[in-house]
């Protein structure tokens, strides 16, 4: 494995746990509350900037996954999907560069 996929799969690992430490630990405090942590996100214009900057992104980064899948015929790629809308951005746009970085047959 290349040094470059090596990287992408750090960043994809960092970019799953860092993320879910925080949702955990909102949810411990909070409780399992979908709702609230909605409300949350939107509390001021800055968070709400960043939810909208994140969901942009998120769909961008969904199309070019779509798109390079199909072109490739690459299907595996697809698992970045869930990553980035379960997870987040973080975790789907490494994940994605880290499987398209490998020879595909």
């Amino acid at each position: 494995m290349s040094v470059l996929r090596m990287i992408y799969l750090a960043l994809a690992v960092v970019g799953a746990v860092v993320p879910m430490y925080f949702f955990m630990s909102w949810f411990f405090e909070n409780g399992f509350d979908l709702g609230a942590m909605m409300r949350a996100w939107n509390v001021n214009d800055a968070a709400r900037g960043l939810v909208w900057d994140l969901t942009i992104a998120a769909v961008a980064l969904t199309v070019w996954i779509i798109a390079e899948s199909w072109v490739r015929r690459d299907w595996l790629s697809l698992v970045a999907i869930p990553a980035t809308f379960c997870i987040g951005v973080s975790c789907g746009l490494p994940l994605f560069l880290f499987l398209r970085a490998r020879p595909v047959a």
